[in-house]
């Protein structure tokens, strides 16, 4: 092999490396947008429909204030671009269950492809041991 080759083939390594490094930064960052969509859910099921609660509202900074939440209040739910929408509890929940399950699919699709990469790293990998090895042999 010549070290035209050889040069590529660690290119192709390196790039392959950069990639499973940001399809492991995508992952995590869907894993976390993930468990705040679930706990969101989890919190919207928890309250009560006739019941009336105080909670805490972050100000930011450590700072809080006390609110109450009505029974049956509406909710205010991102729908992206910046744009929200106001709606009832249950197709807030709705809304939300739909978005866990996108996520997932894309938790999923993004594992296949961490898996493709790190086949492909790793026959690149060997190849590349066998080229170290036979570059020893000959030299000897």
């Amino acid at each position: 092999m010549s070290e035209e080759q050889v040069q590529a083939l660690l290119q192709q390594l390196q790039t392959l490396e950069a990639y499973m490094a940001d399809l492991m930064q995508r992952e995590e960052a869907v894993v976390r947008i993930l468990q705040e969509a679930t706990n969101a859910a989890e919190s919207m099921k928890a309250l009560g429909d006739n019941t009336e609660y105080e909670t805490l509202v972050p100000l930011g900074l450590g700072a809080y204030i006390k609110a109450k939440v009505q029974p049956n209040q509406k909710m205010i739910v991102n729908i992206g671009a910046g744009a929200a929408v106001e709606q009832d509890k249950d197709s807030a929940i709705n809304y939300m269950e739909a978005r866990i399950k996108e996520l997932e699919v894309a938790l999923q699709q993004l594992a296949a492809q961490r898996q493709e990469v790190g086949l492909r790293l790793e026959q690149d990998q060997q190849e590349m041991n066998k080229l170290i090895q036979s570059s020893h042999g000959s030299t000897k």
